[in-house]
C-alpha cells in the first residue's frame, strides 16, 4: 500500500500525522509526505520522503494572508484563518500541487490533517480514497466558515456540489480525542474511528536539558503557549512571575524562535528554554499551564496531568471549557491573566486532588481506545475496498 500524507505548514498539524505514518511504514507500507517546501527538512529528519506541495510562507499570497490575520484577534481571527486561509489560499495551492503528485506517485490512500483541505479536493478529483486525522478537537461552528470557499474549490476542479460537506469525512475519519473532549461527540459521524496515541513532538534536535531538580520533593510545573502564541511574552512573563518564588520546579518554553533571556535572571528553580519535547518532560510533570491548544491538551491528558488554561482563539476556548467541565483544569481568561491569578489557579490545581482525579479519568478513557495497529488496518481496508469504512 502506498500512503500519501499531507499537512499545512505548521508543526501542530504535521506532528499529529507522524505516529500514524510511522506505524504504516513499520507495517511494510510505502509512505511519503506532501507539505510546503520549507517543511522538507523536518519531514526528512523524522525519516520520510518529502514531496513539495502548497505555497511557501514567503509566497505573496501567504504574506498578504498572514498580514491580514495579524490585524485580527480572538474568534474573528480564527474564523478568518479558517475561511480565507485553510479553506482558501492554502487549500487552493495545496490542491493544485497534490494533483501532480498523485499522478506521478500514485497513492492508494491519501491521509490528510484536518486542516489540509486541499487534500480531500485533490483526492476526490483523482478518485483516490482519503482519510482525515483530527489534529484539533472538531467544533460545529467551523463548518459554516469553510463551506463557501470549499464549494468554490470543488467547482474549480470540476467536482459536483457538496452542500453537506460529506467530502470531509466521506471515507474515513480518525480521531485521537476521547469522546469527552470531542465537540461533535453527539453528531452522527458514520466513518469516525477513535484511536489511542502518545502525541509526537520530536521533529527537531532538542532533548530535555540535564537539569537536576532544585526541589526534588516539589512539583514540576510546565508552562507554554505552544508553537503559535509564544510571541505573547507578556502572558509568559506572568507565568514566570506567578511561580518563581513558590516551592515548585518551573519549566517554561518560549518557542524555537524565542529568547529565553528576555525575562532576566531567574532563581535556580526556574528553567526557561526555547523548545523541549513534551514527551520527555510530561512523565514526571505535575501541572501544565498553557493556552489550551489541542496538541498540548491531548499530550497532558495522555499523561494524566491537570492543567491551568488561558485560551485565546480557535479550538482553545472550547477545549478549556470541556476540560473545566470534566474537572481537570482551571481556566483563566487572557484578559484576567496576572501573576496573582495564575498563582492562585496553579496552587489550587496542585493542592486539590480532584483535578488530578479528573485528569486520571480522562486518561483512562483515552487508554481504552484501540491502538495504531488498528488504524493501519483501517487504511489497508480503505485501500482494498475503496469505500467508506463505517464505525
Amino acid at each position: 500500500m502506498r500512503v500519501l500524507f499531507t499537512a499545512p505548514p505548521a508543526i501542530g498539524h504535521f506532528h499529529p500525522l507522524v505516529p500514524l505514518a510511522a506505524a504504516a511504514r513499520d507495517a511494510g507500507h510505502t509512505v511519503a509526505f506532501a507539505t510546503p517546501p520549507e517543511f522538507a527538512p523536518m519531514v526528512e529528519r523524522v525519516g520520510f520522503e518529502h514531496r513539495p506541495a502548497g505555497l511557501e510562507g514567503s509566497a505573496p499570497e501567504m504574506v498578504r494572508l498572514l498580514e491580514a490575520r495579524g490585524r485580527l484577534s480572538g474568534s474573528e481571527r480564527a474564523a478568518f484563518m479558517q475561511r480565507e486561509g485553510f479553506a482558501g489560499v492554502i487549500a487552493r495551492g495545496m490542491a493544485a500541487d497534490l494533483l501532480g503528485i498523485c499522478d506521478v506517485w500514485q497513492p492508494d490512500v491519501l491521509v490528510r490533517d484536518a486542516w489540509a483541505l486541499g487534500g480531500c479536493v485533490a483526492a476526490e478529483t483523482r478518485n483516490i480514497p482519503h482519510a482525515i486525522v483530527q489534529s484539533t478537537a472538531p467544533r460545529a461552528w467551523v463548518y459554516a466558515n469553510i463551506a463557501e470557499p470549499l464549494a468554490a474549490l470543488r467547482a474549480a476542479h470540476g467536482l459536483p456540489p457538496d452542500p453537506e460537506l460529506w467530502m470531509l469525512e466521506r471515507y474515513l475519519a480518525l480521531s485521537p480525542f476521547p469522546p469527552s473532549l470531542d465537540g461533535l461527540r453527539d453528531w452522527p459521524r458514520p466513518t469516525l474511528h477513535r484511536y489511542r496515541v502518545l502525541p509526537f513532538d520530536r521533529s527537531g534536535d532538542e532533548s530535555t536539558p540535564a537539569w537536576p531538580l532544585p526541589f526534588p520533593d516539589a512539583p514540576l510545573v510546565y508552562a507554554t503557549l505552544g508553537t503559535v502564541l509564544n510571541a505573547r511574552t507578556d502572558i509568559l512573563g506572568h507565568f514566570v512571575e506567578a511561580l518563581r518564588d513558590e516551592r515548585v520546579n518551573l519549566v517554561v518554553t518560549v518557542g524555537r524562535n524565542g529568547d529565553p533571556g528576555q525575562f532576566g535572571p531567574q532563581p535556580p528553580n526556574v528553567r526557561i528554554e526555547r523548545y523541549i519535547p513534551q514527551s520527555s518532560l510530561f512523565p514526571r510533570c505535575d501541572l501544565v499551564i498553557c493556552h489550551g491548544g489541542s496538541g498540548t491538551v491531548l499530550a497532558a491528558v495522555a499523561h494524566g496531568i491537570p492543567m491551568v488554561l488561558t485560551p485565546f482563539t480557535s479550538d482553545q476556548p472550547a477545549n478549556a471549557e470541556r476540560c473545566a467541565a470534566l474537572g481537570l483544569a482551571r481556566v483563566v481568561m487572557p484578559a484576567d491573566v496576572s501573576a496573582t491569578t495564575i498563582r492562585e489557579a496553579a496552587l489550587d490545581v496542585l493542592h486539590d486532588p480532584t483535578y488530578r482525579q479528573g485528569a486520571a479519568r480522562l486518561r483512562a478513557e483515552m487508554d481504552a481506545l484501540p491502538d495504531l495497529e488498528y488504524v493501519v488496518g483501517l487504511l489497508e481496508r480503505l485501500a482494498h475496498e475503496r469505500a467508506p469504512i463505517l464505525a
